[in-house]
């Protein structure tokens, strides 16, 4: 790739094979720890493998939803710069394993994520909890409404569905938190699916619900998290709507210095991720959505979903890697 400033082809390049191997490398890395009950060293292989390949691109890429704060995380840092620094100048979020836990239990949804946009088009988010309510694509504007009720949201969607009810299925974090939520989503008639852990993946399952069972998601659960989800939304014409649960002074403080001014501000989907953005999904443990990696005695498996916002292109990849020397 030249360095041609900030084009869209620039991002085409990245979009055809590049971010395919950023995530597959992680996945991988992290599939080989599955099931060993080593949270923090499944992350860390993930994080290796995925700062390795970022390094290989030609972008001028900077991590605006990494791994967390500098003198938190030696790499893939907020703020750390990545590839070759010779092509487009780009914002990356990024998850070299979304669902640490999920991974070291071996259950599934496991998740190597990243998505990348045009510099200055990712929300710049503290790293706190976030309100959070997302459907897929198909629906009219204003179907969900994060301050409407649990039963008026369900019953909104069951409308614009065309269906009853009680064939809405809602994805929830399996949290004390949500006792509430859940009693009165369930006294609506509707189904539940409770998740332990992973809720990005719980956000892109409502993109295709026929595949995934799942409708709507709906609770509170990490701000970057909701970054990632939100890109993933834009490439495909979902609706989502977050508001960070910013309750301390300290929260407040640390939003203002990232340049939120308003704490009670609802971020939709357009507002979290602008203008042209790529996602890439590569599945880890088996999932609802995407198989996870398999090891052969002479070649490795791989499923990944590749997202462009701005043609609305989901690429399905499933490669057979025979050269093992690459991971």
């Amino acid at each position: 790739m030249n360095a041609v400033s900030n084009t869209i082809a620039g991002l085409d390049r990245i979009l055809t094979m590049e971010l395919v191997r950023v995530t597959e490398r992680a996945a991988v890395a992290a599939a080989r720890l599955r099931g060993r009950g080593d949270e923090k060293a499944a992350d860390q292989v993930a994080v290796d493998a995925m700062r390795s390949e970022l390094n290989r691109l030609n972008i001028k890429g900077t991590v605006v939803i990494g791994e967390g704060e500098r003198d938190e995380a030696p790499m893939l840092y907020i703020g750390e710069e990545v590839g070759t620094g010779k092509g487009p100048a780009v914002d990356i979020a990024l998850d070299p394993l979304e669902g640490t836990t999920i991974c070291a239990k071996n259950l599934p949804n496991a998740l190597a994520v990243i998505a990348i946009a045009e510099k200055g088009s990712l929300l710049f988010a503290p790293d706190v909890y976030m309100d959070k309510i997302a459907i897929g694509p198909g629906y009219p504007e204003g179907t969900i409404d994060i301050d409407a009720s649990p039963a008026d949201n369900i019953a909104s969607l069951a409308k614009a569905k065309g269906v009853p009810v009680n064939e809405v299925t809602a994805c929830i974090l399996d949290r004390p938190r949500h006792a509430r939520l859940i009693e009165a989503v369930r006294a609506t008639g509707a189904a539940i699916r409770l998740i332990g852990d992973g809720d990005v993946a719980g956000v892109i399952h409502t993109t295709d619900p026929e595949e995934t069972g799942i409708d709507i998601y709906i609770g509170s659960g990490g701000a970057p998290e909701g970054v990632l989800a939100a890109a993933a939304l834009r490439c495909t014409g979902g609706q989502m709507q977050g508001r960070l649960i910013l309750d301390t002074p300290e929260k407040v403080a640390r939003a203002a210095k990232m340049g939120i001014s308003d704490p009670n501000k609802v971020y939709r989907v357009d507002e979290m991720a602008r203008g042209d953005v790529l996602f890439a999904a590569t599945g880890v443990t088996d999932g609802n959505m995407l198989a996870g990696v398999k090891f052969g005695r002479n070649y490795i498996t791989t499923d990944t979903i590749v997202l462009r916002s701005s043609s609305r292109t989901v690429r399905e990849i499933k490669a057979r890697h025979q050269d093992l020397d690459k991971f």
